[in-house]
């Protein structure tokens, strides 16, 4: 078997190509890839655990939380302790991130374009669908 004529190594290709393209579309901004997400979920509800935006993610929470020590010394996130629970941490949108909300929003939607260009509405919905299928496939309890 060819390795270069497989699905597995396409998709490899695919998230190698997207993240370069999101580097270079993210360097102006001062966000690193992965960290617009976390910022998108906390646009979405901010406070949440540390706990609740690593699985959003489906990231560990060691890795969660360099990125967000990564973060908080730019100034893009605080954590705060927990009111109910002296346990928990949750994270918070700064004012300097609140004010990237625009400027992230659109280069995503850039980056989304530029990922499905030349696609027509059925091929982008039958591709989610069969990514969704991969994901499910490659995540599953077995």
């Amino acid at each position: 078997m060819n390795i270069r004529e497989s699905i597995s190594y396409l998709i490899a290709q695919i998230g190698k190509a997207h993240r370069s393209r999101a580097e270079a579309h993210l360097s102006c901004s001062g966000v690193h890839v992965g960290q617009e997400m976390l910022l998108m979920l906390l646009w979405e509800q901010d406070g949440q655990t540390q706990s609740q935006l690593a699985e959003k993610m489906d990231v560990q929470l060691p890795t969660l939380s360099k990125m967000l020590r990564r973060m908080e010394s730019n100034g893009l996130v605080e954590k705060r302790e927990d009111a109910a629970d002296s346990r928990v941490s949750r994270v918070f949108l700064t004012a300097a991130s609140r004010q990237l909300q625009q400027e992230l929003t659109h280069i995503w939607q850039l980056l989304e374009e530029q990922t499905l260009a030349n696609l027509t509405t059925d091929e982008r919905i039958l591709l989610r669908r069969l990514l969704l299928q991969v994901h499910n496939n490659l995540t599953e309890s077995t």
